[in-house]
């Protein structure tokens, strides 16, 4: 099947596609993965989140918004190079997509050069390479598929820096066991203690919570929704029907590993 992802070539969304699935389709924008998904053209695979920076804001959002489930998942190292084309010439700027820049923050600051946004790590060292003087903070294959030089070598914070990975689907797929399951909260009110009300039920059932997460509902201030992973066990059928009676569920699906080495 299509598997729709990240490009341009050289992401770590396009490196880990290509070894799920032969037929890759690269995507300019996450949002546009998940539009490709809902219309019937394929699966996607698209970055959740990163061990430093956190969730992967438009991936939440495009679980809210569209049909959409998880159907596997795959976590994977993240390395960053900064690089340039131009090794002799001091930097003037950097290239560099926001979560690589978190992911990088120390380094990035004691840099001290200013900072351009990019829609993807590829965009960065394409960037670099018709930029000189400027450089990119990038993966060891961008650079090499690009003719940079790298300066610096794995310059993340951590040198356990992850990223999870998940498969997106029009249709859930059979869950294996044991399985992750993934739900989105749309509470429709505001009370005191809701938010240990949505959880109660699967703490009483002895539920592991993996991932609690608040998203801005979009419709005013200090209205959320809240997304949840969990290790789906018995009981956890029970404790999602009791959820909802306080807010709207969304099942975002039960999945299992993929073999992705």
């Amino acid at each position: 099947m299509t598997l729709l992802t990240l490009g341009p070539e050289g992401t770590f969304s396009h490196e880990l596609a290509a070894r799920l699935d032969p037929d890759v389709r690269l995507r300019p924008t996450i949002a546009s993965v998940f539009a490709g998904v809902a219309a019937g053209e394929g699966d996607g695979l698209v970055p959740l989140e990163n061990s430093e920076a956190g969730s992967v804001g438009p991936t939440l959002d495009g679980l809210a918004r569209h049909p959409v489930v998880i159907t596997g998942e795959c976590t994977i190292p993240v390395r960053h190079q900064l690089a340039t084309l131009d090794p002799v010439r001091p930097l003037e700027r950097l290239y560099a997509h926001p979560q690589t820049v978190e992911q990088c923050s120390a380094r990035v600051e004691a840099l001290g050069l200013p900072i351009i946004p990019t829609a993807s790590n590829a965009a960065s060292a394409i960037a670099a390479r018709e930029n000189p003087g400027t450089g990119a903070l990038v993966s060891e294959g961008l650079a090499a598929r690009h003719g940079l030089t790298i300066l610096e070598r794995e310059i993340q914070n951590s040198r356990t820096n992850q990223t999870r990975f998940v498969r997106i689907s029009l249709e859930p797929a059979p869950a294996p066991s044991p399985c992750r399951a993934s739900l989105l909260l749309d509470p429709e009110g505001d009370q005191a203690g809701l938010l240990a009300r949505l959880l109660e039920p699967f703490a009483v059932r002895g539920l592991n919570l993996t991932r609690i997460e608040s998203r801005p509902s979009r419709r005013g201030l200090g209205r959320y929704v809240f997304f949840l992973d969990g290790d789906c066990a018995p009981g956890w059928d029970e404790a999602v029907a009791e959820v909802a009676g306080l807010s709207r569920v969304k099942d975002l699906g039960r999945y299992g590993p993929m073999e992705c080495a």
